[in-house]
C-alpha cells in the first residue's frame, strides 16, 4: 500500500505542530535513498524536553514515505555524497515550516541556516513520493537551482527535466485532473469522457480528480454503497450522489476531518499489517483493526513491519541458499559413494576368481588369454563352466594374485566408504532438517539461532564480531579478573549480543485443555527435549522425515494423555515437518527417558528403541484450531 496524497495531507498536519521550529542535529543516510534528519523540537520555557526525533525521509521506488522512527540503522562508513551535501547546509538549521504542495504528493521542508558567508539562508529540501520516479532534492529558492538529489538523472533519462546539481528546479509534471467543489461540475466531469460509461468507477474516479489513490477510490465506491465492479452506465442519480458526498467528506472537508488512525490486518497481528488508514475505512470492515494513537505511528509502525518482514524473508532466503548448495554437495557425495561401493561390490567376485585358477593351474597353458573352468564354488548340483579372462604377460599365479589384489581393494573400499556413506546420508537428513526449520522460523532470533547454528557447524564462515566472541580467552590473573568484574558492576546495563535469552518453543492448547509443545529449530528442539521436558513427558516426532520435536507435558502419576490430546500433539509433529501435505503419515510417540543423543551428533538429532507408532492424515480445520491457541491462549 502507498501512502496517497489525501493521507500525506493529514500526515503534515499532524506532524506540523511538532516539527516547526525543530533544529538538525544530525543527518545520515543509513539506505541508498533514505535520509534520517535527527531533530531538537524546539520546547517553550518552564516545559519538559520531550527528546530528540528521528525524521525519515525516503525516495525509494518501493516505499516512498515521511514518518518519524525510533529505529537507528547502520550507516555505511564512507556517507555518501548526497548525505555530505546535506550535512554541509542542513546540519545546525531550524525547520520553518512544512508543507503540501496542493494535493500533489510532495512534500516541501523549509529550513534556515547560515551559508558560507555567514548569512541567514533558506533552504528547501523537496520529498516527491511518486513511485519510481521518487525522489529528494535539496533546493536553494533564491536561485530556484538544484544543489543535489538523492537520485540524479540528465535529459536522457526525463525529458521534462534535469536533476543535476546546478541545474533549475523544475517541479514534477502537473496531472491533468480536476477537484470541483459543487455536486454538479463533479457529476458532469465524470461523463466527460463517452467511452468511459463501462469502466469501473473506482478506476474512473481516479483517472478523473485529483487527490486520488486506488485505495481512495475504493472508498469512495463503498462509502456509496456500491459494489466494487460497478461501472457508471449502472448508476443513477441517487448513487451518484452519494458518491459525491463521500468525495466531499474526505476531500473537500479534509482540513475539518478528526482522524482516527488504524491498522487492518488479514491475518493475525505477528503477521504485517495489509494497510492503514488516517479514519476508519469500509473497504477493510472484513479485516481485523488496530487503532494507533497517531496517523504517523500507523504509517511508522505499517513499514517498520512489512521492511522487518522482508529483511527476515532476505535472511530466510540467504540461510535456504546456504543449505541448498550444502543440500547439493552432499547429495553428489552420496551418489558418487553409492556409485563406488557399487562398482565395489561388483569386483568381490573376484576373489572367487582368483581361487578357481589356483586349483587349475596344471591347466593353464603358457601366454594364454583365458580358461574355462567348472565353478565348484557356486552351491549348485552341477558345476557351471566359467570362461575367465587372463593376461597373457603373467604367468598363471600372477593372474590369480591380480584378481586377489582387485578383491582386496574392494573389500578396503567397502570398508571404507560405508561409514562415509552413512556420514553423507546423515549430513544430507541434517541438512533437510535445518531447511524445515527455515520455513518454520517466524522471529528473527529464530532464523538468527539458525544462523549461528550453521557457523557451528562449519557450512558458514564467522563474521567478525562472532570469531571474536568465539576466540580462545587466555588466563587471566587475579588482578586483571577483578578489574573486570569491577568494570562490569559500573556498567551494569552493558550487554553483550550473547547475553540475550534465547527463542522459546511455541505453546498451544489441545481441545482438553492440554499444552502442547512445538520446537521451530534444531536449537529449540534439543533444548526442551534434554533440559526443559521431564522424563515422563511424551515425545512425539514424524517417522524418519525431517521435522519438530513435540513435547506433551504429563503429570508424574500420567502415562499417556487423553486421545484427542495425543491426536492433536501427533497432528502439530506432522504440520511442523517436511510431511506437512502428505496422508497417512507415521508418527512415533514415546517417554522422553527412552530418547538418547549418539555422541557426536548433529543438533535436533536422536535415537529411540521403544516406542509406539501411529499413522494419521492431517485435518486443516484441527490445524487452524490448534494454531489459533498459540500462547496457551485460545481466541
Amino acid at each position: 500500500m502507498s501512502l496517497d496524497s489525501l493521507t500525506l495531507h493529514h500526515l503534515v498536519r499532524e506532524l506540523s505542530p511538532q516539527l516547526i521550529g525543530a533544529r538538525v542535529d544530525r543527518v545520515q543516510q543509513p539506505e541508498k535513498y533514505e535520509i534520517h534528519l535527527s531533530l531538537r523540537p524546539q520546547v517553550p520555557s518552564g516545559h519538559p524536553f520531550p527528546g530528540p526525533l528521528r525524521l525519515l525521509l525516503n525516495a525509494g521506488a518501493a516505499c516512498p514515505r515521511l514518518h518519524t522512527t525510533e529505529t537507528a540503522k547502520k550507516n555505511p562508513s564512507p556517507p555518501p555524497m548526497f548525505c555530505m551535501i546535506l550535512r554541509k547546509h542542513l546540519e545546525g538549521a531550524r525547520l520553518l515550516d512544512i508543507r503540501q504542495a496542493g494535493l500533489d504528493r510532495v512534500v516541501i521542508l523549509l529550513f534556515q541556516n547560515y551559508n558560507e558567508q555567514g548569512d541567514l539562508q533558506e533552504y528547501h529540501l523537496h520529498l516527491e513520493i511518486m513511485g519510481k520516479h521518487s525522489n529528494l532534492i535539496l533546493i536553494n529558492p533564491q536561485t530556484h537551482t538544484i544543489l543535489d538529489g538523492i537520485r540524479r538523472y540528465s535529459h536522457t533519462l526525463s525529458r521534462h527535466r534535469e536533476i543535476l546539481p546546478g541545474r533549475p528546479y523544475i517541479p514534477p509534471p502537473p496531472q491533468q485532473k480536476i477537484l470541483p467543489i459543487d455536486e454538479t461540475p463533479w457529476i458532469e466531469a465524470l461523463f466527460t469522457d463517452p467511452n468511459s460509461l463501462d469502466h469501473p468507477l473506482a478506476s474512473l474516479l481516479l483517472k478523473t480528480f485529483t487527490g486520488m489513490s486506488p485505495e481512495l477510490a475504493r472508498e469512495l465506491v463503498a462509502r456509496a454503497g456500491l459494489s466494487p465492479d460497478t461501472t457508471l452506465n449502472m448508476c443513477g442519480h441517487i448513487d451518484l450522489s452519494r458518491l459525491y458526498q463521500a468525495y466531499a467528506d474526505l476531500l473537500l472537508r479534509r482540513d475539518t476531518t478528526s482522524l482516527a488512525p488504524a491498522l487492518y490486518y488479514a491475518h493475525t497481528t505477528q503477521h504485517p499489517p495489509t494497510a492503514f488508514s488516517f479514519t476508519p475505512y469500509v473497504q477493510y470492515a472484513g479485516l481485523r483493526a488496530l487503532s494507533t494513537s497517531t496517523l504517523n505511528q500507523a504509517l511508522r509502525l505499517f513499514y517498520e513491519s512489512h521492511y522487518l518482514a522482508q529483511k527476515q524473508e532476505a535472511s530466510r532466503s540467504s540461510l535456504r541458499r546456504v543449505i541448498q548448495d550444502a543440500c547439493a554437495h552432499a547429495c553428489k557425495k552420496v551418489t558418487l559413494q553409492q556409485d563406488t561401493i557399487a562398482k565395489a561390490e561388483r569386483t568381490l567376485p573376484t576373489c572367487k576368481t582368483g581361487e578357481l585358477i589356483m586349483a587349475n593351474l596344471y591347466r593353464i597353458p603358457p601366454q594364454a588369454t583365458e580358461i574355462t573352468v567348472e565353478d565348484y564354488l557356486r552351491d549348485t548340483p552341477t558345476y557351471p563352466l566359467v570362461t575367465i579372462p587372463l593376461d597373457p604377460q603373467l604367468t598363471p599365479t600372477e593372474n590369480a594374485q591380480l584378481y586377489y589384489r582387485r578383491y582386496n581393494k574392494a573389500k578396503a573400499t567397502l570398508e571404507k566408504t560405508a561409514p562415509l556413506l552413512q556420514a553423507s546420508q546423515t549430513e544430507y537428513t541434517y541438512l533437510q532438517s535445518l531447511l524445515v526449520s527455515i520455513d518454520l522460523a517466524q522471529t528473527p532470533q529464530e532464523l538468527s539461532e539458525i544462523h549461528a547454528e550453521l557457523t557451528d557447524q562449519k557450512y558458514l564462515g564467522k563474521t567478525p564480531a562472532a570469531a571474536k566472541t568465539h576466540s580462545r580467552v587466555t588466563p587471566k590473573s587475579k588482578s586483571s579478573k577483578s578489574k573486570s568484574s569491577k568494570s562490569k558492576s559500573q556498567n551494569p546495563k552493558s550487554k553483550s549480543p550473547a547475553s540475550e535469552p534465547p527463542s522459546r518453543p511455541h505453546h498451544y492448547l489441545s481441545s482438553t485443555g492440554n499444552t502442547i509443545i512445538v520446537g521451530r529449530n534444531n536449537t529449540q528442539n534439543d533444548r526442551m527435549t534434554w533440559r526443559d521436558a521431564r522424563p515422563h513427558d511424551l515425545w512425539l516426532h514424524v517417522k524418519n522425515i525431517p521435522g519438530s520435536h513435540v513435547i506433551v507435558p504429563l503429570a508424574a502419576d500420567q502415562e499417556f494423555p487423553d486421545d484427542a490430546t495425543l491426536l492433536e500433539a501427533a497432528t502439530l509433529a506432522i504440520h511442523f515437518s517436511q510431511a506437512a501435505n502428505s496422508s497417512h503419515v507415521p508418527v512415533d510417540y514415546t517417554h522422553v527417558a527412552q530418547i538418547k543423543k549418539p555422541k557426536g551428533a548433529k543438533p535436533g538429532m536422536v535415537v529411540y528403541d521403544q516406542n509406539w507408532s501411529l499413522f494419521l492424515t492431517p485435518d486443516a480445520d484441527v490445524v487452524t484450531t490448534l494454531l489459533a491457541t498459540e500462547g496457551g491462549q485460545r481466541e
